[in-house]
């Protein structure tokens, strides 16, 4: 699934000096003195409560070691998260040599939250979900696998600083960019929640046959294979069947969800993306525009263990991408719940 402004904005830090370094003692208003951290003293003094923004501030003399150093500033009482475990987090980074935030998903200015007035601030929206990082620890993704590094092996509901050079965390690229690999770079991440999904899955359970209409969908050894009704005209709205259904958790707007999907054009039935076939799945918010709308809409309220079958049309999926190839496109995909984070 291609994702939107939300998960490309995630992305674009990485064509910036950005990202990743940190340091932490405590605060008196919501978190624990703790500089003790592997690698050495933290030298960043993190503050605020668990659950707000994180304020951070820098030491101008600090040296930032080339291994890592982890520090957690609150210990959290959930599961402890291990290595492929999908998590879902809050984070701020900073780059030390100019004192400059580079990623925050506590708020950000050009991305008001679904329900926003225009021109309204993300954090000024009562009830509803912010923009959070969801992906799988030790995988790259739309950042470099080293950002999550300093989450194994700490629980959920944790605040850990994370300090060290950029070179090591994000990749001797950032030469590139104008900064040297020594530079430091400094991450505060709140970890929100945690997932063992296997991403090989597949959901189980009698598939519905389809309804008048829709699209039929069976099972072969590279995942499903989706027939388009033939002679049929696109749906001008959204229409959606689950064909099997999961008795897991309700997926709510601002959760981090596990799947594997595949999707064809109505038009001709052409395959143009398929999890299955790279033969893993994927995570992602929902929610809060990180996929097209008609993910959006159509997963949110679902249940954990569904096969759904969704037709999306274009004004639901990417008209408003000028250039895009499936812009005027109506599109079909099947989406196997896996999980939720």
């Amino acid at each position: 699934m291609i994702p939107t402004k939300t998960a490309q904005r995630l992305a674009a830090v990485l064509a910036v000096p950005a990202l990743l370094l940190v340091s932490a003692c405590g605060s008196d208003d919501g978190g624990s003195d703790n500089s003790g951290g592997s690698g050495g003293e933290a030298t960043t003094v993190v503050s605020g409560e668990l659950g707000a923004k994180p304020e951070i501030e820098l030491d101008a003399d600090a040296e930032y070691p080339e291994e890592p150093r982890v520090t957690v500033i609150t210990e959290g009482d959930g599961e402890e998260v291990s290595e492929g475990d999908y998590v879902r987090t809050d984070l701020v980074g900073v780059t030390a040599s100019d004192d400059a935030e580079q990623i925050n998903t506590w708020t950000d200015p050009t991305a008001p939250a679904p329900g926003a007035e225009e021109g309204e601030d993300a954090e000024e929206t009562e009830d509803a979900p912010r923009a959070q990082y969801v992906a799988r620890v030790g995988e790259d993704g739309m950042m470099p696998a080293a950002i999550l590094d300093g989450v194994v092996g700490q629980s959920v509901g944790s605040r850990v600083l994370v300090e060290g050079q950029v070179g090591t965390i994000i990749g001797p690229q950032v030469v590139q960019m104008g900064m040297e690999e020594e530079d430091g770079i400094v991450l505060v991440i709140d970890i929100v929640g945690a997932s063992t999904t296997d991403p090989a899955g597949e959901v189980e359970g009698e598939q519905a046959e389809p309804a008048e209409g829709m699209p039929e969908v069976t099972f072969g050894d590279e995942g499903p294979e989706i027939a388009v009704p033939e002679g049929e005209d696109p749906p001008a709205e959204r229409q959606e069947q689950v064909l099997i259904e999961g008795d897991g958790p309700e997926i709510t707007a601002g959760d981090g969800v596990v799947v594997q999907y595949s999707g064809v054009k109505w038009e001709d039935g052409e395959l143009f993306d398929s999890s299955w076939q790279r033969g893993e799945g994927t995570a992602f918010q929902i929610g809060v525009g990180a996929v097209v709308q008609g993910w959006d809409e159509a997963l949110t309220g679902k249940n954990v263990g569904d096969r759904v079958v969704v037709a999306i049309p274009p004004n639901e999926g990417y008209a408003a991408a000028e250039g895009h190839e499936l812009q005027d496109s109506t599109l079909v995909f099947v989406v196997d719940l896996l999980g939720v984070v």
